[in-house]
């Protein structure tokens, strides 16, 4: 039955639309160059990681709408499955959006204690600690914390959220669980 929401649903998907745009834009625009000794570091094979799983994600198709022409209930059927599906991208880019600018401040932390030099036994103990870092900030991205930071950041907005998807359907939809196809 039909419910007057359609715009709001419609409005919904564009603005999930334009956050995912957002996160995939900035995560094209990641730039690493390591030197041969450095390419199989962790944080540099972790950026390579999120740029693959962002490429991945925007070659998935977005589902097309069948049989919508003016019945309003299959609008609002339609606009749903669309804003669950929009939702489910957004989540999964900001989960690689988060593990890409944790394994940025790798690379940055790493180029400090080097200073232009190459690694050697006098900088072992504060690799190790750059290291730390990143695997405890990595731990930290959570499929809940990614959610709340969502969510949040939606209803701060103003945002009608009445109808995104909850965790446990992100989680199942999105796949992977708290980690990626490359951790």
């Amino acid at each position: 039955m039909a419910d007057g929401l359609n715009h709001a649903r419609a409005m919904r998907v564009a603005e999930i639309m334009d956050d995912f745009r957002n996160i995939q834009n900035y995560i094209a625009s990641v730039r690493a160059s390591p030197s041969a000794d450095e390419y199989n570091e962790e944080g540099f094979v972790l950026l390579r990681c999120c740029v693959r799983e962002a490429q991945i994600l925007l070659s998935q198709p977005f589902p097309q709408p069948k049989g919508t022409k003016g019945d309003e209930d299959q609008i609002k059927t339609h606009l749903r499955r669309i804003i669950t599906d929009a939702a489910v991208r957004r989540f999964k880019a900001q989960r690689i959006y988060l593990r890409a600018t944790a394994a940025l401040r790798w690379v940055n932390s790493r180029a400090a204690v080097l200073q232009g030099q190459r690694a050697h036994a006098g900088h072992a103990a504060a690799l190790q600690q750059v290291r730390n870092t990143l695997r405890s900030e990595l731990s930290s991205i959570t499929d809940q914390r990614i959610e709340l930071l969502l969510r949040t950041a939606d209803a701060n907005a103003g945002k009608w959220l009445a109808e995104d998807p909850g965790l446990q359907v992100l989680q199942r939809l999105a796949g992977n669980g708290n980690g990626s196809a490359c951790s």
